[in-house]
């Protein structure tokens, strides 16, 4: 059982990742788009400019956590991701909710990589990094979790005061993770340089370590992904789910996937074919509710979707085990920017061939997994 000071960093973990995702815009912001007169056109443009800024951003943000404090990171993640939520409720129209999609573009990229590193440091200063893939795969189950509170409390604030009362309430949410991460303890540890010379030395290290870059590798194919899972509601209309039921039904998948997360904290330590292997079941269950009617086709998504997050998170646990030095954050930033390119993949996948396409590009990840899962012990 790990020491006292573990369980609690982890139930601090969990309870941020929970409240970082307890937005109820998150559930309505595209129809707040649409009520303001934008086109779809224009939402896309939108999240053209939410995707390009992630891109950029990512990776300097990981140099940032390294070089400075991790928990002063993510306090700045909070805070600019309120910014946004406030600054589409005091200016909703293009002009603002372009701003504001760059202020959560940043935002997202403080978060990414400076979490798990934040975390995993936290837990080998007590002698638990041991518990880092349970942790994280509790944070990732909690992330999916929290989606049924969201959108109940998104429905409710609406009801009462429209957009205006769900933004200024998923603003003050955003304050409050911020606050909360305020509470990360932040073990001593070597500061890096220049910001740029951390960006090259992070960098570096995944270029000239093989068995580092093919878990960098591993993490950005797989981790990318999760880009299938806004196709969800898709796949089941098509399949016959009914129009009222299809929330329901991608409601199902979430817990499944979130079953599978907490489940893949555990699957970390199994031996190297097991997971490959899972990854390849999810591939094959993918394709299979492509063409079976709706109530198989449900089940086998959701199966699907939670074999897919126990791979992913065990091989997040596997990326931090190898990465040595003081650029952990910025490490893990450059496997966050490959999971950005790696979920157009799954885009074009799905444009190209739907379902059938998407779960061939699974079972072409394989064999890369094989040798990113493999327990740096081997290599």
């Amino acid at each position: 059982m790990p020491p006292p000071p573990a369980r609690s960093l982890a139930r601090l973990a969990v309870g941020w990742a929970a409240l970082s995702e307890l937005v109820p815009l998150y559930p309505l912001y595209a129809l707040l788009f649409l009520e303001t007169g934008l086109t779809t056109a224009g939402v896309s443009g939108l999240f053209a400019v939410w995707s390009v800024t992630a891109l950029l951003a990512e990776v300097p943000a990981g140099a940032l956590a390294d070089r400075g404090s991790r928990r002063g990171v993510l306090v700045c993640g909070g805070v600019l991701q309120a910014a946004a939520f406030a600054l589409w409720t005091v200016a909703p129209g293009t002009a603002g909710f372009a701003a504001g999609f760059v202020l959560w573009g940043v935002a997202g990229s403080l978060y990414s990589g400076t979490a798990e590193a934040l975390v995993f440091d936290g837990l080998r200063d007590v002698g638990a990094e041991e518990a880092f893939a349970r942790v994280n795969g509790r944070m990732t189950a909690a992330e999916l979790l929290v989606q049924v509170p969201t959108a109940a409390a998104a429905t409710g604030l609406h009801a009462i005061g429209g957009f205006e009362l769900v933004g200024w309430v998923s603003a003050a949410t955003c304050l409050a993770a911020a606050a909360l991460a305020l509470r990360f303890p932040e073990p001593p540890r070597e500061r890096t340089g220049a910001l740029l010379t951390t960006l090259r030395a992070g960098a570096r290290q995944v270029v000239r370590h093989p068995p580092l870059r093919i878990a960098v590798v591993a993490v950005a194919l797989v981790g990318g992904l999760d880009a299938m899972e806004e196709y969800f509601p898709v796949l089941a209309a098509d399949r016959g789910v009914p129009t009222g039921a299809v929330p329901f039904a991608v409601l199902v998948i979430a817990l499944a996937g979130a079953a599978g997360a907490e489940l893949g904290g555990r699957a970390a330590g199994l031996r190297d074919g097991l997971l490959p292997a899972a990854l390849a079941t999810a591939g094959l269950l993918l394709g299979a509710g492509a063409v079976l009617p709706a109530p198989a086709a449900l089940t086998a998504l959701a199966l699907a979707y939670g074999l897919y997050l126990a791979v992913l998170v065990a091989a997040e646990a596997r990326l931090q085990e190898r990465i040595e030095g003081p650029y952990r954050a910025t490490v893990s930033s450059v496997a966050g920017l490959g999971v950005e390119l790696a979920g157009l993949l799954v885009f074009a996948a799905w444009a190209l061939g739907g379902p059938v396409a998407t779960a061939v590009l699974v079972l072409a990840v394989v064999p890369v997994v094989v040798r990113g899962l493999r327990p740096p012990v081997l290599d």
